[in-house]
């Protein structure tokens, strides 16, 4: 008798778990809340390391695919001091570690595949310990019991209340997110700034960085140390002089590029010219799972990636959720008679393995956004291969 299993998430964790189980021949349910793939912009760039997310696609079969689709060249990364100058300007080289970028969307299309995703499936509880299994609810009034129910559904998992009580907490460091579109032909002077990867400048306590994604797509960050609530008052809350006192909208592009504009302000020109020709403004305040998030052991549930240990954006992830979704997809596949005793064994790995990265990419975090910008540049230098 084949297990029910189930994955709550459309994400690189989710698919990758679904992708690998069902090519070791086990159906699996994939739940997901959005009502199609494009319901929404996919979001930016992932550098997928070889010993995580690549391994993790070859395990899916799918690393040639991957390979014909990446950017090698996107690893690529330019440090400007704020002034302009030139800080750093690196380029991967032959025998260099292997981490090329990828689209998320082409690399959810890449995953998806054959899968038979549930789009529109919101899930709102997952009870476990019914009599007939564990039971998955979902907006819309149904219900459904599963033997197993995998979490992979992000920073606010509807699946986790099941096994911990845990809830992300704010970092104190929010991201502004703007793009330019087409920039090799309509701003070319950034394309060249920016060059073929990410381009990146730090001051005290806040940063911008630029990445490119493919088809001529930029991505831009202003990063910055400030309270969750900082947009109610910027003037009081970052010092600046923009006028905004009565607070700022956030959906008022204008209102926001002129209050970021006052809080990089100095900055050179070409530099601040990244947000002066970005379009609509996204507001992303980055929390984070405590280091070292375990939860005792649940029978029929488990949690993976971002649910399992939400961790500060620094390339580990979506390459975390994508290995461990596909190595307990081969476990399982392995041993279908065992199903409590694989995801307790997974859990145990999982912790260990996350704990460390997650302990690393918080003092990342606490370096590149830090009132001294050398801490940034210093971290830049231990982490490039000698």
């Amino acid at each position: 008798m084949r297990h029910r299993i189930a994955v709550v998430g459309g994400g690189p964790g989710g698919l990758t778990f679904a992708h690998v189980l069902h090519r070791h021949g086990h159906p699996v349910t994939v739940l997901e809340r959005d009502p199609a793939a494009d319901a929404r912009p996919p979001g930016g760039t992932l550098d997928l390391h070889d010993k995580l997310g690549q391994r993790a696609l070859s395990k899916a079969g799918l690393l040639g695919e991957f390979q014909a689709l990446s950017r090698p060249e996107g690893q690529a990364m330019r440090i400007l001091d704020t002034d302009g100058t030139v800080l750093r300007d690196w380029l991967p080289r032959p025998g260099d570690p292997d981490h090329p970028e990828i689209d998320r969307g082409q690399l959810r299309d890449l995953l998806l595949g054959p899968l038979d995703v549930r789009w529109g499936s919101s899930v709102t509880e997952v009870v476990p310990g019914t009599r007939d299994g564990v039971l998955v609810r979902f907006a819309d009034g149904r219900q459904e019991a599963f033997d197993l129910v995998v979490g992979a559904d992000g920073a606010w998992s509807r699946v986790r209340p099941a096994l911990s009580s845990v809830t992300p907490h704010y970092t104190g460091v929010s991201f502004v997110e703007t793009a330019l579109d087409d920039v090799d032909t309509r701003h070319p002077a950034l394309a060249r700034l920016i060059g073929d990867g990410s381009l990146a400048v730090y001051g005290a306590n806040r940063a911008l960085v630029a990445q490119r994604n493919s088809g001529g797509h930029v991505k831009v960050y202003a990063q910055f140390r400030a309270p969750l609530d900082w947009h109610t008052d910027p003037d009081r809350h970052l010092g600046l002089n923009t006028g905004l006192d009565a607070g700022l909208d956030l959906n008022d592009a204008a209102a926001v590029r002129a209050s970021l504009l006052a809080l990089f302000d100095g900055w050179a020109a070409p530099v601040l010219d990244l947000l002066r020709h970005g379009g609509d403004f996204v507001h992303r305040p980055l929390h984070v799972l405590p280091v070292g998030h375990t939860w005792a052991h649940v029978p029929g549930v488990t949690l993976l990636g971002d649910a399992a240990h939400l961790m500060p954006p620094l390339g580990a992830g979506a390459n975390l959720a994508m290995l461990e979704g596909a190595e307990l997809a081969e476990v399982l596949a392995a041993a279908p008679g065992d199903l409590d005793g694989v995801v307790r064994a997974f859990e145990e790995q999982m912790w260990a393995r996350a704990g460390r990265w997650a302990k690393m990419t918080t003092a990342g975090l606490d370096r590149l956004v830090s009132p001294d910008p050398a801490e940034a540049l210093a971290l830049f230098d231990e982490l490039q291969p000698s």
